[in-house]
């Protein structure tokens, strides 16, 4: 990590055009409010191993999601006028972060949401910065995904799922919620087939930071 900035007790992140290619800009510092809303509005966000010092990065491009641009499939559709699932939002977000780090992905060892980033963003939600959304099946809860909401923009954390189409019937509920409220971009930070299935795409970094 030499050649990196090391952050500490000041509250402050050097220019996100100083990350690797990557998108590796910063290690240490702590995950305060206070820290996490400036990175957040600055286009950063912390991703980091439990044996590991907290890490911050900035990839350039930036994958994201329009509002206007969420792609339902018909097969979803279907699913959203079959009813059987329910949608909701900040009912349960302790335990959709939970669920988050405990549900098991084929191309992460689950280690990187830690109690103390855990800790962290349920301080998030207490203070109103944090939002999450449920699907449930009857009283089970059975997908959803939790992030940040600023003024322009909603930072992406996590989803899990724990039935077919569970995450994504929260996350197109959600995202109706946020184009009536007049956010244009949802933050998705690293692409991947899901989040494309939905119409996300990669945009450049600069591009991204102008909606913030």
């Amino acid at each position: 990590m030499a050649g990196y900035y090391i952050l500490n007790e000041n509250l402050y992140f050097p220019p996100v055009s100083q990350a690797n290619k990557e998108g590796f800009l910063a290690f240490g510092g702590d995950l305060s409010t206070e820290r996490l809303l400036l990175a957040y509005r600055s286009g950063i966000f912390p991703w980091y191993n439990e044996d590991e010092p907290i890490i911050w990065w900035s990839p350039d491009p930036r994958c994201v999601l329009f509002t206007n641009k969420l792609r339902i499939s018909k097969s979803m559709q279907q699913v959203i006028k079959k009813g059987t699932f329910r949608f909701s939002m900040n009912e349960a977000f302790a335990q959709v972060i939970k669920c988050c780090q405990q549900t098991k992905r084929k191309d992460d060892n689950g280690t990187w949401l830690n109690n103390e980033m855990i800790e962290a963003y349920n301080s998030l939600h207490q203070k109103g910065f944090a939002y999450s959304a449920e699907c449930w099946l009857g009283d089970e809860l059975v997908g959803g995904l939790y992030g940040i909401k600023l003024e322009n923009v909603f930072c992406g954390e996590s989803m899990f799922s724990l039935k077919s189409n569970a995450s994504k019937f929260a996350f197109i509920h959600f995202v109706n919620y946020l184009k009536v409220e007049g956010i244009e971009v949802v933050d998705c930070q690293i692409s991947n087939p899901h989040l494309e299935s939905l119409g996300a795409e990669m945009i450049p970094r600069s591009q991204f930071l102008s909606y913030l």
